[in-house]
């Protein structure tokens, strides 16, 4: 399943895909394999990434269109 937001959303902050990797401290592959759809999203990673992001884990796996 593929995310949309997670993708706008570090696009929208200018952020490349292998700084938020380094981030969560994965490949800069596996992370783009999180915002395709290819790897499923753990737990730990979607909490990493809305605190990173200060949103919601609904909003990152497009649950809802409010960011907070």
């Amino acid at each position: 399943m593929v995310f949309k937001n997670l993708k706008n959303i570090r696009e929208d902050r200018d952020i490349k895909q292998k700084d938020i990797a380094k981030y969560l401290n994965v490949s800069q592959n596996t992370y783009s394999q999180y915002e395709t759809g290819v790897i499923s999203l753990t737990a730990e990673i979607l909490i990493k990434l809305a605190d990173y992001y200060n949103v919601t884990i609904d909003y990152l796996l497009d649950r809802t269109d409010k960011a907070d």
